[in-house]
């Protein structure tokens, strides 16, 4: 079956990719083709240049509040290459992709010769968070349930859908285990960046016009023993409530994205 199959023919993606100058993130409107190429339209308009790879996180989330940990969506980070672009639309097809339903892998596609790249660079592990205290949590983030956290993995950026906590002062709290990619790909380079939408309380017209948060963060540790992870972990639970299960385990790591800067779509950030 096709990814249209599942994600239907119309709906809302984040795009990363590595330009010339620099990540940019582009918030677009995806249209499925039946051969798994995608059509993105870019209201704003676009650099995205032919031949260069792109990530793009799908999912068919809209309007849907309530999560358990099983997160019964279809979701994919979806690796492509640009094929055609236009001012305000990209042709992309497939190079990898893994369409996931619950922890259940239902279809998956690579090209032929196609490897996700060798990152060459060494784990130096993360920071401590520089906080001490856990500030006031943010309200109106409250419905928004998941958000996609944009690691910089080496040759193409990687896409996850992630629950989140958020305090007023843009703080962004995650939680992950050690063996994930991501996890993997931030020990590798710390930078990332998070994008918050409001689907499960906006229409889709609203939504491409204004509801996106893009937040370019530094990823810190917080650890077990600090007086932070049980703040952190209480207000989580009281968000996402079908994550406790998840605090169980011993080798939980719990990440504190510390706001560098609020980023616009389409907007260029260093490459460094």
């Amino acid at each position: 079956m096709a990814l249209q199959d599942y994600l239907g023919e119309q709906l809302l993606g984040v795009l990363a990719s590595y330009q010339v100058q620099g990540i940019v993130h582009h918030i677009g409107v995806v249209y499925p083709r039946r051969n798994n190429q995608l059509q993105v339209f870019i209201p704003k308009g676009h650099a995205l240049a032919v031949g260069s790879l792109v990530t793009l996180h799908l999912d068919n989330r809209t309007g849907v509040d309530e999560l358990d940990a099983e997160l019964r969506v279809y979701r994919t980070s979806y690796k492509g290459r640009v094929i055609s672009a236009e001012e305000s639309w990209a042709t992309l097809e497939p190079v990898e992709f893994m369409l996931i339903h619950g922890t259940r892998v239902v279809e998956e596609y690579r090209a032929p010769g196609y490897a996700f790249p060798v990152d060459a660079r060494a784990p130096a592990g993360l920071p401590v968070t520089p906080l001490q205290q856990l500030q006031p949590v943010e309200d109106k983030d409250h419905h928004n349930k998941v958000g996609v956290l944009t690691t910089l993995a080496a040759g193409q950026p990687h896409t996850t859908v992630l629950a989140f906590l958020t305090s007023q002062d843009d703080d962004v709290f995650l939680i992950s285990m050690p063996g994930t990619f991501k996890s993997q790909v931030l020990k590798r380079e710390a930078r990332c960046f998070f994008t918050i939408d409001e689907r499960a309380k906006f229409t889709f017209e609203q939504a491409i016009e204004w509801n996106y948060t893009i937040l370019e963060t530094r990823a810190h540790l917080v650890p077990r023993e600090s007086p932070l992870h049980e703040q952190i972990r209480t207000a989580f639970i009281l968000k996402n409530p079908w994550e406790a299960a998840f605090f169980m385990s011993t080798e939980l790591e719990m990440l504190h994205l510390q706001r560098v800067a609020v980023v616009c779509s389409g907007e260029r950030r260093p490459a460094r």
